[in-house]
């Protein structure tokens, strides 16, 4: 039996896998608030790099991954894919499960697969400032790295009550010579005036998008770095699922199941959207997206055009949406606590090739401590919604007693998140 699958620093994916080459429909266009028509993509070229847009729009295959970048990812790439052995033996199920270890980055998640690339983008457009913004803190410390190793000033927008929970992530932003606020903050107009109708807000990924624009937009060479959602950054990740790929191939498995927790899709896309030409073959292999039931964006969100913030600075995007107004509560997994969805996510589920599940605090944790235990590593509370769904799954087959293989994506290590652990 074979615990860890591992490959070489010339097995990391030279091309980045554009899974709309390969869809039977064609996704709805962004759309511009201004005239209510389809973006025209020169309008985001103020906000990105003009390779970015590109890649925003494209229906090309693959995308070749610049030399410089791929020399990046081999600070952690290609990251092992682990037989869960000890989880398997306490669920008692006949299921044999996997999980693909993007923890072993740098700064502990799978976010710097793209903000490796998009800080690469910028530097060669000639930007010397990024802003963004960060739930959690998995994506502004990771972009916040990603600044300091092309050299660029990143400022990063956390959402105010992640940014009061989780101090470390503060810190390693500061580490990497990034500059953090807490969003609503009073360093931008938007958030000003956030503060001055409720001064106590907690905050939302609505509102810290908002901030992190209206700064990029009032700054000279300066551009907006989002670390999910959008097409590119789901582009990026897919180096995810292809090396899955080959690690299956390597041990002779095929997935019956594959489990990533949901937020906004970047960890979840890159994981799944190279499988999807095995699921227009394979009719019976089950893609789920695991969000929490406090953000049920899927399982209680409508699938329309909306805002991806709260200002409405964004484009409007077709996806599941529980408004752009919605402010989530202050949730223990801040990375979830997002009120939209991918839109190529989004019509994916629409149309039935993913579906999506509901999971409540109490059991992702449960099932995040007994991974723990039984592992050896301590989830983010964002990948604990991945383990709980992956538990579901393997109970189900302990009653049928069928011996199916179920992977999923350790999107992140909870190092840094062990306060929402007290208690549990």
């Amino acid at each position: 039996m074979r615990r860890f699958v591992y490959l070489k620093e010339e097995d990391i994916p030279k091309y980045w896998y554009n899974v709309k080459a390969d869809l039977p429909f064609d996704l709805d266009p962004p759309i511009d608030p201004q005239n209510m028509k389809p973006m025209d993509p020169q309008k985001l070229e103020v906000l990105f790099p003009k390779a970015l847009v590109m890649q925003e729009g494209t229906k090309e295959r693959y995308i070749e991954i610049p030399q410089k970048v791929r020399e990046a990812y081999a600070l952690y790439r290609p990251t092992p894919l682990v037989r869960a052995i000890g989880f398997e033996k306490a669920l008692k199920s006949p299921a044999r499960i996997y999980y693909k270890n993007e923890s072993v980055s740098p700064t502990g998640s799978h976010k710097l697969n793209t903000a490796l690339a998009q800080a690469y983008y910028n530097l060669v457009e000639g930007t010397t400032k990024i802003s963004t913004e960060t739930g959690a803190g998995q994506w502004g410390s990771a972009l916040a790295f990603a600044g300091a190793y092309f050299n660029l000033d990143v400022n990063v927008f956390m959402v105010k009550i992640s940014f009061e929970q989780k101090p470390a992530r503060k810190y390693m932003v500061n580490l990497f010579n990034g500059k953090i606020h807490p969003s609503p903050s009073d360093f931008t107009n938007y958030g000003k005036k956030i503060l001055e109708i409720k001064p106590d807000s907690t905050g939302s990924l609505g509102m810290a998008i908002s901030e992190a624009i209206e700064f990029a937009l009032s700054k000279e060479k300066t551009h907006y770095s989002l670390g999910s959602v959008l097409d590119h950054v789901l582009l990026h990740q897919t180096v995810i699922g292809q090396e899955t790929q080959k690690q299956l191939e390597l041990v002779g498995e095929e997935p019956d199941v594959l489990i990533g927790c949901f937020g906004g899709g970047s960890n979840f896309g890159g994981f799944t959207l190279p499988f999807i030409p095995l699921k227009m073959k394979k009719k019976s292999l089950e893609i789920v997206a695991c969000e929490p039931t406090e953000c049920p964006s899927f399982t209680k969100g409508e699938y329309k055009y909306d805002y991806g913030d709260t200002a409405h600075l964004t484009p409007m995007l077709k996806m599941y949406t529980l408004g752009s107004e919605f402010v989530p509560p202050p949730i223990y997994a801040g990375g979830l606590r997002y009120h939209g969805a991918s839109p190529i996510i989004s019509r994916l589920v629409k149309e039935n090739y993913m579906k999506a599940i509901a999971i409540p605090q109490d059991e992702a944790f449960e099932y995040a401590k007994l991974f723990a235990i039984t592992e050896g590593i301590i989830p983010a509370p964002e990948t604990s919604h991945a383990i709980a769904g992956v538990a579901r799954y393997a109970k189900e087959f302990a009653k049928s007693g069928e011996e199916k293989v179920i992977v999923f994506n350790f999107s992140g290590h909870g190092l840094l998140d062990l306060n929402s652990y007290v208690g549990k």
